[in-house]
């Protein structure tokens, strides 16, 4: 092998392709053939798609199944700080050497041949998952379902479908039936298909495509949030589950649905024990995630608050928006120029008492000056800045506030690189 940083090989795996994104499963297929089809020889694999909450439904997963005890492989994307984050070997990021070694491996299998990014990534992912035995594999899907990279498994043991809502329109449309049934053809035959509250009609679509691929619809059980936590219910009974360690109303939603799908599997049993200390436990960085005591939060005053999250479309900012009620919020934002930035403001609107818009160094984002003319745009006091610290410095440490940077995972992924706050 080469003495090559995994740096340098991913930026000549951008090069195969002139596309960023290519949505089809032909060119995954035939470099996983090349490589021995490690697709078929991974642990026993949970499948997870939908819009928002796929990370923190993988994170509860994963959290429940290691206070089991059990092995777990993890495959999520993207990464906030360095792309090892993207797989998980037996609970650990993926060393740099390993992850050299079969990206080499796949660079030099694939020949040169045009192929996605993400998908030859993926198929180190593959390699690496398949080469290392555990449990269970926890798979994330990339951008949609059906022709994502990760959706040649071919018999996985559950699938899952978090909230969905638009995001990527560019990609999947801008029909929220039409994004519902990309996503849901992850459904296989015999295989169960548990799925989060959906918006009207999103559900009849699930139901036809699991019923179309042979999957079983699994839609007996529920959830009812109480004073300290929340009692999740199926056929199976009861259980008395804590307040999610994740913050945020949402999280008792996603939490009940990493439940429920850990509940309607036959391959392991967990017990209410290890579902407790699984939804205490879980972490997942940049969403909802207090970094009051970084070196950004002591800029602020004592007893201020420092909130960083990545979510990216309206619905993603109504949930955090609705985890501070009775609180006036300063955003510092910065979007991605494909995203909904007005949406997402939107959702802000009456909680926002000053804005603060910014450029994503190194990354095609809306400028400040767009950002914040779309603030202004629904009469919500703004102005630009030209780097998250120096908003915090115009927010100044004179008054007690509550701030959110928020907006974009490439965002909090340089917040996080910038106060030491390495994902682990």
């Amino acid at each position: 092998m080469n003495n090559l940083t995994s740096d340098t090989i991913l930026e000549r795996l951008l090069t195969l392709h002139p596309k960023t994104i290519d949505l089809s499963l032909g060119r995954m297929r035939d470099i996983l053939n090349k490589l021995g089809n490690p697709e078929k020889k991974l642990p026993p694999v949970i499948h997870v798609s939908g819009t928002n909450g796929k990370g923190s439904t993988t994170a509860y997963l994963r959290s429940i199944l290691e206070s089991a005890n059990l092995s777990i492989h993890v495959y999520t994307s993207p990464h906030l700080v360095r792309f090892a984050e993207r797989i998980r070997i037996n609970g650990k990021i993926i060393s740099e050497s390993y992850l050299e070694e079969v990206l080499e491996i796949c660079e030099e299998i694939n020949a040169g041949e045009p192929i996605t990014y993400f998908e030859i990534t993926t198929a180190a992912a593959f390699k690496a998952f398949a080469d290392n035995p555990a449990d269970i594999l926890i798979l994330e899907v990339g951008l949609g379902g059906r022709l994502d990279a990760t959706n040649v498994v071919e018999q996985p043991l559950s699938t899952v479908i978090t909230p969905i809502s638009h995001d990527h329109e560019h990609f999947l449309g801008n029909d929220l039936l039409g994004i519902a049934y990309e996503k849901a053809s992850i459904a296989k035959i015999n295989t169960p298909l548990l799925s989060a509250k959906q918006q009207l009609g999103v559900n009849k679509i699930i139901s036809e495509v699991v019923t179309s691929k042979g999957g079983k619809f699994i839609t007996e059980w529920d959830y009812n949030i109480i004073s300290d936590g929340f009692i999740y219910n199926d056929s199976q009974g009861t259980l008395n589950l804590p307040i999610p360690n994740l913050r945020g109303p949402h999280q008792v939603s996603n939490a009940a649905l990493a439940v429920a799908v850990l509940r309607h599997q036959d391959k392991i049993s967990i017990s209410e024990k290890h579902f407790a200390e699984g939804v205490t436990n879980a972490k997942w960085p940049a969403r909802m995630q207090d970094i009051s005591i970084s070196r950004y939060g002591k800029l602020l005053n004592n007893g201020s608050e420092l909130w960083l999250d990545g979510g990216h479309n309206p619905a993603a900012g109504q949930v955090v928006a609705d985890s501070f009620k009775g609180k006036k919020l300063i955003l510092i934002c910065g979007m991605m120029e494909n995203k909904d930035a007005s949406g997402y403001i939107q959702a802000f609107k009456k909680k926002i008492s000053k804005f603060y818009g910014l450029h994503i160094g190194g990354e095609t984002s809306h400028s400040a000056a767009n950002i914040v003319k779309l603030a202004q745009s629904l009469d919500v006091k703004s102005e630009t800045a030209n780097s998250v610290e120096e908003a915090l410095v115009k927010i100044g440490n004179k008054s007690v506030v509550t701030v959110i940077i928020c907006g974009s995972l490439y965002l909090a992924g340089q917040v996080l690189a910038d106060n030491a706050l390495i994902p682990d």
